[in-house]
Order: C-alpha cells, then sequence, then structure tokens
C-alpha cells in the first residue's frame, strides 16, 4: 500500500492573516513540502498540471525533476497530466526523460482536467474531451511500447517512422494512472489496457466512486489483465489534524470556507460527512481512512492534499509530520491487515520491469519488440 500526498498548486490568501504568496514562494513552497513528504516516511508525492490562476504548476517536469534531485526514495507523480491538451508525443519525451533522471521513481496520472477554458488556449475542443484523452493516450502507450510508430488520428497530424526518444528506462513505461471524478470511458480505457484507475474522490459521496470503481475492477477482469481485485486502484483524501479534534475544527474552518475549489458552498459539517475529509484528531483520520477498503475494496494508492486553501508553509508541514509520524504507520498495518495474497502492492519501477521479465521468460515470442 503506497501513502503519499498530492498537491493542486492553488495560490490562495490565508484568510486569518490576509496573506498571498507570490507565484515565487508557492512554488518553492510546493518544493519543500515535497522534500517533507519523503522526511516523514511518505511514499508518493503527485504533483497537479494547471495552466490558469490561482494554480503555478503548469509545468510538473520542471519541479518533478528538481525534486527528483533532491530525493532518494519518493515516488513522483502527477495529480494530472492533461491528456487531452498536451501533445502525447511531448508527453511521452518529457516523462521518459524524467523517468532516466528519478531513476525510475516516476509514473503518471492522466486527466481531462477540470478547466474549460484551458482546451481552446492549446487549440482544442471540450466537446472532444472523451474522444481526445482515447485517441491521445492510444498514440502515447504505443510510443512507449513500440519503437517506431507509423500513426494517423483525428487530432494530430500523422507519424510516419516515428521514434519517442529517449526511449522509457529499461524499455518500461512509467506506470500510467488514468484519472477521473464522473466518467466511466476513463475506468473503461484505464480497464482495457490494464493500467490504474484513481478515482479522486474528495468531492462525491462514496456510492458514486463505488459504482465507478466497480465498473472498473469488472472490466479490469473482462479484459483478462487479473480479477477484479487485482485491478489496481487509488483514492484521493483530504485531513486537517490537531490533538484535540475541536481545535482542528476550529482552526480549519477559516480555510474551508474560503477554499478556492469548495468554498462559499456546503456547510464543512456537510462536506466532512459526504467526502472524505476529515477534520479532527489523528485517531479520527486512522479510522476514517482504514474503513474505505470496506467500500471500495483493498487498493494500492492513498493520496492526501493537505496544502490547499491558503494554508501556511508552517502548518502544512506540521500536519506532515503527523500523518507521516502518526497516521500512516497505523494504516499500513490496518490496511495489511487479512489483505489477501493475490492482491498486488502498489506499482512500482522495479516490480513493472520484474512483471516485464517474467512474461519473456515465459512467452518471449509473444512480447513486442523480442
Amino acid at each position: 500500500m503506497q501513502f503519499g500526498i498530492f498537491t493542486v498548486g492553488d495560490v490562495t490568501t490565508d484568510p486569518t492573516d490576509g496573506h498571498t504568496p507570490s507565484e515565487n514562494e508557492r512554488i518553492k513552497n510546493i518544493l519543500t513540502i515535497a522534500q517533507k513528504a519523503e522526511e516523514v516516511g511518505l511514499d508518493v508525492f503527485a504533483l497537479g498540471e494547471h495552466h490558469n490562476e490561482p494554480f503555478v504548476p503548469s509545468s510538473p517536469t520542471t519541479m518533478l525533476g528538481y525534486v527528483a534531485a533532491k530525493t532518494s526514495t519518493l515516488l513522483l507523480s502527477t495529480a494530472t497530466t492533461l491528456i487531452t491538451t498536451n501533445d502525447p508525443v511531448k508527453i511521452a519525451e518529457d516523462y521518459a526523460m524524467l523517468q532516466h533522471v528519478a531513476d525510475g521513481r516516476v509514473d503518471l496520472m492522466m486527466g481531462r482536467g477540470n478547466t474549460g477554458p484551458v482546451y481552446p488556449w492549446f487549440g482544442k475542443d471540450i466537446r472532444e474531451g472523451i474522444p481526445l484523452a482515447i485517441e491521445n493516450y492510444a498514440l502515447l502507450h504505443r510510443l512507449w511500447t513500440e519503437h517506431t510508430v507509423d500513426w494517423q488520428g483525428k487530432f494530430r497530424t500523422p507519424l510516419q517512422g516515428f521514434t519517442s526518444t529517449p526511449r522509457p528506462l529499461d524499455d518500461v513505461a512509467p506506470f500510467v494512472w488514468h484519472g477521473s471524478i464522473r466518467s466511466p470511458e476513463i475506468a473503461e480505457q484505464a480497464a482495457f489496457y490494464g493500467d490504474g484507475f484513481f478515482a479522486n474522490n474528495i468531492f462525491w459521496p462514496k456510492e458514486h466512486y463505488m459504482k465507478l470503481i466497480g465498473y472498473y475492477r469488472n472490466r479490469f477482469e473482462h479484459y483478462g489483465h487479473g480479477t477484479a481485485e487485482q485491478a489496481i486502484v487509488g483514492l484521493g483524501g483530504q485531513a486537517f489534524m490537531s490533538k484535540n479534534s475541536q481545535d482542528a475544527v476550529n482552526k480549519f474552518r477559516p480555510y474551508f470556507d474560503n477554499a478556492p475549489v469548495y468554498g462559499h458552498g456546503p456547510s464543512m459539517e456537510d462536506f466532512t460527512e459526504q467526502t472524505p475529509l476529515t477534520v479532527g484528531s489523528p485517531q479520527q483520520v486512522i479510522d476514517r481512512y482504514a474503513s474505505m477498503r470496506e467500500h471500495f475494496g483493498d487498493y494500492q494508492r492513498q493520496l492526501f492534499l493537505m496544502d490547499h486553501a491558503g494554508l501556511p508553509l508552517k502548518t502544512v508541514l506540521e500536519q506532515l509530520d503527523i500523518l507521516g509520524e502518526e497516521v500512516v504507520p497505523v494504516l499500513r498495518k490496518e490496511m495489511a491487515k487479512d489483505r489477501p495474497a493475490s492482491v498486488p502492492d502498489g506499482p512500482t519501477h522495479a516490480s513493472l520491469v520484474a512483471k516485464r521479465d517474467a512474461a519473456v521468460a515465459s512467452a518471449p515470442e509473444l512480447v513486442e519488440g523480442r
């Protein structure tokens, strides 16, 4: 089971003192937070991709390359790579390069994004969001698994005899998650390729995501990648903690009420009841997240959003201390209890290389390029 954090990189005014960080300050804070994640024993740091205010991570590979140089064990991921508005050729090259720089500590999450104006900025039509996601990923998958690609589609110029460089490290592409909060087509896509499915279930009630994840699991099995229980699932989460739960509520309320995504909407009490947001003691967070597999089955990755809504860096680092020292060690033990041996661990470069080598040994004639 992999535990980590993700950031959307919002630049938000602190509602308690009126301080608005500069873009430079926020970027440097995110880099500090990523290094802190490794320090406190987390497994994953994931960075969003946005091209609009109030968000700053427009170049995830630049930031993750820096983090790669400053860490040694942390698995670097994206919280969204915009498969709809990025050129698949550039994604293939950028993330293979990052994979080499980070010695394999890289995977990425494909997503369509949630900001409509981004599409025309990059010459795309939001009404084509699903077809773009399907076609662009089909090309990206081929660029990483085939040395020479001839390709023609609807949304970009054709390719003839094209080889993406550098090739993936050890000829094994970064693991791909397909992120969605509402689209069964994306769950279908993840299942078809045998990739991971990340349900960022931080906005809606669990019943919605239980259906979406259940659909992905069933289709994963349908396509012959393993049993439904062996499908690769990731979940989002949010928490704010204090030793005394009421202190946590009092401290976090102004940040919740003014958050750029859900502020000025539902009450914090309603939101915590309906979503995984947990504001309280470390034990309350443990109890809440230890119960997730009762709803979604055994899964592979749990990421927490910890640095949003204008929270100052000092507070975020304190939250990460609590998460890494008091919460995650207990959750690791809880999630391991009665976990079937057939359920795979979270994917890593080493595990993907081992899987490839086992496939070559058992049926070399079926492995592409060999």
